[in-house]
């Protein structure tokens, strides 16, 4: 991957690890935007938009997402990172439609722009892009169940059975859009455990990988 030219970098990381905290700070190291589920939600949302509304406003309006940007807000605040809707699992698993729209929303935000994307299956989306980092960041569950009982004010009990629920629908969902496992490691360049390195340390060890790829 060069910086000197257009990049996407994406992030699949565990529930707890981390990850989200590390993309933001990446983005802001390397000056570019931090897109993560929220976001793309909030749009879809907002626009009711669809895969063919997007193309015919990509070919309409050359400046249709910039404008569409500007109007939403910024991420989830890192306290509330994976609450998003507390149903069964089978209502939370996108449809084929949704699927979709977030891969056209994703391949023009980084058509537009070079940018860090957190989730969203994005090291599938992206496996043909030409200036692509794909990245995977995971700790023990020991670490990941301190983090969420910490930051949701949960017991430990509670916060290991919502991690292995998010984590159960997240594995589901990759394997139903991108047919194979958001575990395999053969699917990104870059693999990080966060059990002994701060949020901080992780954004320096993929900064200097980066810089390792450009010299």
């Amino acid at each position: 991957m060069n910086t000197n030219n257009p990049f996407v970098i994406t992030i699949n990381r565990e529930l707890g690890s981390g990850g989200r905290t590390v993309g933001r700070k990446l983005a802001e190291k390397l000056g570019v935007e931090y897109y993560d589920k929220a976001l793309i939600q909030a749009l879809q949302e907002k626009y009711q938009l669809t895969a063919e509304q997007i193309e015919q406003l990509k070919g309409r309006e050359q400046g249709w997402w910039a404008d569409l940007k500007r109007t939403l807000t910024g991420p989830t605040n890192e306290d509330t990172f994976f609450v998003t809707k507390m149903g069964s699992e089978q209502e939370i698993l996108e449809t084929e439609e949704v699927f979709r729209t977030e891969t056209e929303i994703l391949k023009t935000i980084a058509k537009a722009e070079s940018c860090v994307i957190a989730g969203r299956s994005g090291f599938y989306v992206f496996r043909d892009h030409p200036n692509h980092l794909s990245i995977l960041i995971q700790a023990s569950m020991l670490s990941r169940v301190a983090r969420v009982a910490q930051k949701q004010n949960m017991s430990r009990e509670e916060a290991r059975m919502t991690i292995e629920k998010i984590d159960r629908m997240r594995e589901n969902y990759v394997n139903k859009y991108a047919r194979t496992s958001r575990y395999d490691t053969r699917n990104y360049d870059l693999v990080l455990n966060m059990d002994e390195i701060k949020e901080d340390d992780a954004v320096n060890i993929i900064l200097n990988y980066i810089r390792s790829m450009e010299h």
